[in-house]
């Protein structure tokens, strides 16, 4: 019985290993979850590996090196996907590695919201913020506020693009589709 457990064991985590990559493999990446950003701390444990147990700075160009691995891209990517690629570079070095990967500190996800509301300013996104949640946190738009011209701002690499929000649409109920998830370094542009 006391090779049995072993190696029950040892299945069970293939088995949810298996299911973690071909998961990740399917969609390329998980559409759900927090994303990662520079200036995010990531926890990375290997199971039983005391030496592969760390906490690791996002860079600034998105990257992370982690030992045996070596430098892998984290920026944009969900714990889970990079779970999957860690676990996929160290099962030529470490026999069947059980790997987690968490956001420690969610540093880098930041929106933008300027302009005629009570509060302009930077904020943190913990959660996923659509634009009338981006408006609540910065106090809700002053007396000034046009509100049929609000415009959210999202640039991508060289490229800038404008989205218009007309704030009475959405609040009334109409044009919901304006209510967008906000992405990290979006502007919320009120005039």
């Amino acid at each position: 019985m006391n090779t049995a457990l072993p190696i029950m064991v040892r299945l069970v985590v293939f088995l949810g290993l298996s299911w973690m990559v071909a998961g990740a493999a399917a969609d390329g990446d998980d559409n759900k979850g927090y994303r990662i950003q520079p200036g995010d701390v990531l926890h990375i444990d290997v199971w039983h590996e005391e030496e592969l147990q760390r906490e690791t700075l996002v860079r600034p160009d998105g990257g992370i090196s982690f030992p045996l691995v070596g430098d892998i891209n984290a920026e944009g990517r969900t714990a889970v996907a990079l779970t999957a690629e860690i676990t996929e570079k160290l099962v030529r070095f470490i026999p069947d590695p059980v790997v987690t990967v968490t956001v420690a500190q969610a540093a880098g996800n930041r929106l933008y919201v300027l302009g005629e509301v009570a509060r302009p300013g930077e904020f943190a996104m913990s959660r996923p913020v659509n634009v009338l949640q981006a408006l609540a946190m910065a106090g809700g738009l002053t007396p000034y506020a046009d509100r049929d011209s609000i415009q959210v701002l999202r640039g991508s690499g060289d490229q800038q693009k404008a989205m218009p929000f007309d704030y009475a649409d959405v609040a009334g109920g109409r044009s919901l589709e304006q209510n967008i998830q906000l992405q990290p370094g979006d502007v919320v542009m009120v005039p």
